[in-house]
C-alpha cells in the first residue's frame, strides 16, 4: 500500500471506551473504521493532553497525512501549525466553542488559533463551517462539511407521551431545560428517558439527577446506552426531546430521523439543519415554559403528530449515512 494511504489519527482518549460515549467519539469511530474498510492504513494515536497530540504530530513523516480530532487540536495549537509546515494536517471541528454561553476566553484562543493552522478543516455540519468562516477562524476555501451519518433502525412505535432525551448531560445539552419545561406538565400523561454520559460534569449531572426524582419514575436516567439498548430506546420512544443550549448538528436527532420518531428541539446552531425536510418543532432556546408549551401541543393536537409522524417517516431515507461522511473524507485526505 503506498504512502498516500496512510493516515495518522489523533483522537481523545478513551474513544473507545462506552462510559465516555459523545457525538465526537462516535463519529471519530465511525470515520476510524470507514477509512480503514476504504483502504486506508489508519494509525490511531490517542491524547489525553498537549503534549500527547504533540508527541503523536512529530511521528508524522514529512508530506504524511494526520486527521486530528478538534477537541485535542486545540490542546496543542503550536503543534498543529508546526505540523502543517511538513505534512497534510486536517482537523474535524465538531463544534465552535466561542458559541457555547459560558465559554472559557483561553479554549476559544487555542481553537482559533488550531484551527487556523491546519491544512485544511472538516466541518461537521454546514451551519459549523459558516460560524468558522464568518467569524474569521478559517478562510471559506480551507473548510468542508461532513455531515455525521446515522444507523439505520427499526421505525419508532411508542407511544406520543413517551419521551426521549439523548445526549451526554452537561449543561449545553440543556437537560435541566426539559426538566423545568417537564415540571409545567405535570397533569399530562408522559414519561421521559434521559440517556447519556454524566462524565462530562459532574456538578451539572448531580443537579440534573437531583431534579428528576421529584418526578419519581416518570423520569429515568440511564447513563450511557450501549448500542443495542438505545436503539431501543428509540424504537420504544414516541418523540426525541432536544433542548440544547449549543448544538453543532444533533447526531442524536439523526438517529432518531433513521427511525421516522419526530422531534422536538431548540432552534440553535446546527439543529434546523439537522432537522430539514419537516417532522420537528423547533422552539425559542433556553426557554422552558415554550418548550413546554410545545410538548403540551405534541401531547393534546392529534393533528399535529400525524402531520409530524408523517414527515419523519418520509425523512427516513434522506438522512445521511456514514458511508457518505466517510468518502467525503476520503477524498479530503486524498487531495495532493
Amino acid at each position: 500500500m503506498n504512502r498516500e494511504r496512510r493516515v495518522l489519527l489523533v483522537v481523545p482518549e478513551g474513544v473507545d471506551d462506552p462510559e465516555r460515549v459523545s457525538g465526537g467519539n462516535v463519529y471519530d469511530r465511525r470515520v476510524r473504521d470507514g477509512l480503514a474498510a476504504a483502504g486506508w492504513r489508519v494509525t490511531t494515536s490517542e491524547a489525553a493532553d498537549g503534549r500527547a497530540v504533540a508527541a503523536a504530530l512529530e511521528r508524522v513523516p514529512r508530506a504524511g497525512t494526520v486527521l486530528v480530532d478538534g477537541l485535542v487540536a486545540a490542546w496543542a495549537p503550536d503543534s498543529i501549525a508546526w505540523a502543517a509546515q511538513r505534512a497534510r494536517v486536517v482537523v474535524v471541528a465538531h463544534m465552535v466553542t466561542e458559541t457555547f454561553p459560558d465559554a472559557d476566553p483561553l479554549a476559544v484562543d487555542r481553537e482559533r488559533r488550531a484551527l487556523g493552522g491546519a491544512t485544511r478543516v472538516i466541518a461537521t455540519s454546514s451551519w459549523t463551517a459558516s460560524e468558522l468562516v464568518r467569524r474569521g477562524i478559517v478562510r471559506a476555501e480551507r473548510v468542508t462539511v461532513a455531515l455525521p451519518g446515522a444507523l439505520a433502525g427499526p421505525r419508532a412505535r411508542g407511544a406520543a407521551g413517551r419521551l426521549l432525551c439523548v445526549g451526554v448531560v452537561a449543561p449545553h445539552k440543556g437537560q435541566d431545560i426539559l426538566l423545568d419545561a417537564l415540571g409545567r406538565l405535570s397533569g399530562f400523561d408522559w414519561s421521559c428517558t434521559v440517556a447519556g454520559s454524566r462524565g462530562a460534569d459532574g456538578g451539572f449531572a448531580d443537579r440534573v439527577a437531583a431534579a428528576a426524582q421529584r418526578f419519581g419514575s416518570r423520569v429515568r436516567l440511564t447513563g450511557v446506552l450501549g448500542d443495542a439498548e438505545l436503539g431501543v430506546a428509540y424504537q420504544r420512544s414516541g418523540l426525541l426531546v432536544a433542548p440544547s443550549r449549543a448544538e453543532s448538528f444533533g447526531m442524536a436527532i439523526a438517529e432518531a430521523r433513521t427511525r421516522g420518531l419526530p422531534v422536538i428541539a431548540a432552534a440553535v446552531g446546527g439543529i434546523p439543519e439537522a432537522v430539514a425536510g419537516g417532522g420537528a418543532v423547533l422552539v425559542t432556546p433556553d426557554d422552558p415554559a415554550a418548550l413546554a408549551a410545545a410538548l403540551e401541543r405534541w401531547m393534546t393536537d392529534p393533528d399535529l403528530r400525524a402531520r409530524l409522524r408523517a414527515e419523519a417517516g418520509a425523512a427516513r431515507t434522506r438522512t445521511p449515512r456514514w458511508s457518505t461522511t466517510v468518502e467525503r473524507i476520503d477524498r479530503i485526505l486524498g487531495e495532493p
